[in-house]
């Protein structure tokens, strides 16, 4: 089990191979559908986004309500191939990587490769799970997208494993 403290240095990126269990630390984005739509067209119209999008990790995940006393109510992962159609331009951004759940395209897995970032799969239905590693959450763009929009969540040991490394491996592949 690696811990890796956020944000990663490309130094962190390229010590990570598919398949390796890791616990991260530090501060991360979510954002859903809804959220990556708004941010692409953003950058399409060369307008400046509410947020550093270099070298952040976004988390595909909407976080639910917090109850009273807790930092966030659950948030597990969404299907991440929902985000295929936005993750390259983000990653040619300067996006360091993601985390959600499932396989994504290869046009993907190329951007990833090509700028040296690494993309992170959480396990469905753990949301409970994931909202206990969740200390701080907060609004910081699309409020009006409810729990749609972007949080910045600090976490502490947030359990996940690289699903594609930097060298263009994935744990999905059947080799």
């Amino acid at each position: 089990m690696k811990r890796l403290q956020l944000p990663l240095t490309s130094k962190d990126i390229k010590e990570l191979n598919a398949g390796d269990s890791v616990l991260l630390s530090g501060t991360i984005l979510t954002a859903r559908d809804c959220a990556h739509k708004r941010i692409k067209e953003l950058m399409d119209e060369g307008k400046a986004l509410p947020f550093e999008l270099k070298n952040a990790i976004i988390y595909y995940a909407g976080p639910c309500p917090a109850k009273p006393g807790f930092a966030s109510g659950s948030c597990g992962p969404t299907t991440s191939s929902r985000m295929d159609v936005f993750a390259p331009a983000l990653l040619d951004a300067g996006l360091a990587g993601m985390i959600g759940k499932g396989e994504m395209s290869d046009e993907v897995r190329k951007a990833i490769a090509r700028n040296c970032r690494v993309y992170f799969a959480a396990i469905g239905g753990a949301g409970a799970l994931y909202a206990q590693c969740i200390r701080k959450s907060k609004c910081i763009a699309f409020a009006d997208l409810l729990s749609e929009g972007v949080y910045e969540l600090e976490v502490e040991n947030f359990p996940a494993v690289v699903a594609f490394d930097c060298y263009g491996k994935s744990i999905y592949d059947n080799e």
